[in-house]
């Protein structure tokens, strides 16, 4: 029987995305053969199937997959036939520091090796966790790389506690999951936004302020005044080079940016006197590891927190899923099934 599955040739492009088909394999010691039946799309994702960064080499895209474990190989004892699953961005970091493997994304599928863009896989068994019970296959896949990336950056390095203050970036699905996460450890949230329709939104999902960054481009100042002068603790910087001086301003002395998007771009000026001068902690964040998912999955399940899907579009129309992404009018997530 053969699978559905999406190829993007060498260099990328959304006119090099290939709609073809592949045969499954029976699962190997200590691997599993998943049913996959929905991904989400990741900024990442899209810098790898627009081009802007492109695979040299066909390649399956989508980090992120869900599904239903239907084979299991020898030697696995964790996953059993039936279970429901979720992948992992880093496959081959289960717990600790990041290493060497963690230093790129040679290893992540989707970019280095073969993603999720496809009906079913067979890899090792350490490459998926179980997913939250309870879950759709859509809302399970939107961790993988948003969910976790949010929980790594509030939980496992910023070690937010109820009455932190956090500061989030738009309303993509970084910044809702942190939104989310952060509302839910008793933090109050400062949100930005230029759309009035998606303030709205965020105020509903638990944001405490929303500042529209068009219309107040010191929006970093107007943050810090919010907290009666102090600054925030924790920021979840998205933007990059754009908006990193006003993320610094924003911080409390000795508080925390994490960098972790380059919507602005690869590369810009940062004030070094800035970050000497106010303490600050700025930490470039990667997503996480298999021990963070299973905290976050944890986490999620005693708290009632689901993602918010903007949009769910067939497999074979990723590249209309992309173009939606990149014209910014989402709020949340964006998932494909299969």
């Amino acid at each position: 029987m053969s699978i559905k599955t999406i190829v993007v040739q060498p260099g990328g492009g959304f006119d090099k995305v290939v709609v073809g088909s592949d045969q499954p394999r029976a699962p190997g010691a200590g691997e599993i053969t998943v049913r996959l039946h929905a991904s989400s799309l990741n900024y990442h994702d899209y810098a790898v199937v627009s081009g802007a960064w492109g695979p040299s080499e066909p390649r399956i895209p989508m980090s992120d997959g869900a599904g239903v474990v239907t084979a299991v190989g020898a030697g696995v004892t964790e996953l059993k036939v039936g279970d429901h699953v979720v992948s992992l961005f880093f496959p081959e970091w289960p717990d600790g520091e990041p290493g060497i493997a963690q230093g790129d994304f040679s290893r992540v599928p989707g970019d280095g090796i073969d993603g999720y863009a496809r009906e079913a896989v067979t890899v090792p068994a350490s490459a998926f966790t179980l997913a939250p019970k309870g879950w759709s296959h859509a809302e399970a896949a939107t961790l993988t790389c948003a969910g976790l990336t949010a929980w790594y950056a509030l939980f496992e390095g910023g070690h937010i506690k109820p009455g932190d203050t956090v500061l989030t970036q738009g309303s993509g699905g970084v910044s809702v999951f942190a939104l989310q996460f952060a509302k839910a450890a008793g933090a109050t949230v400062i949100a930005t936004t230029s759309s009035p329709a998606k303030a709205e939104r965020l105020r509903e999902l638990g944001a405490d302020h929303v500042i529209n960054y068009r219309e107040d481009p010191a929006w970093g100042e107007t943050a810090r005044k919010l907290t009666g002068g102090v600054g925030v603790d924790h920021v979840v910087e998205l933007g990059g080079p754009g908006t990193l001086a006003q993320s610094m301003l924003a911080a409390r002395i000795g508080g925390q940016v994490s960098i972790i998007g380059i919507l602005t771009g690869l590369e810009g000026n940062m004030s070094v006197i800035t970050a000497i001068a106010r303490h600050l902690h700025l930490r470039g964040v990667l997503v996480g590891n298999r021990k963070h998912q299973l905290n976050m999955i944890r986490a999620v399940e005693a708290n009632g927190i689901r993602p918010v899907i903007d949009s769910v579009y067939p497999l074979e129309d990723i590249v209309a899923a992309f173009r939606h992404q990149e014209s910014n009018r989402h709020f949340g997530k964006i998932c494909l099934e299969m």
